[in-house]
């Protein structure tokens, strides 16, 4: 069985990657509101950053098992 903090890492790269690929559509066709920080692009950022965790706690509690 895996600790749950693996399923975490799953999460954070999917949610990530989602959040990446809709920054770089938004990159790609800006939409006509654009928020404070647009020049920033903020959500490929975070994306970014989540997938990285995501994939530290991938590799972190790959061989871990909870008994």
């Amino acid at each position: 069985m895996k600790p749950i903090w693996y399923f975490v890492g799953l999460i954070l790269i999917i949610m990530g990657a989602i959040i990446c690929i809709s920054g770089l559509m938004n990159l790609a066709s800006p939409a006509g509101h654009v928020s404070i920080l647009h020049e920033m692009h903020p959500s490929i950022w975070w994306g970014g950053i989540m997938v990285v965790v995501g994939v530290v706690y991938l590799i972190y509690n790959k061989n871990k098992t909870v008994d």
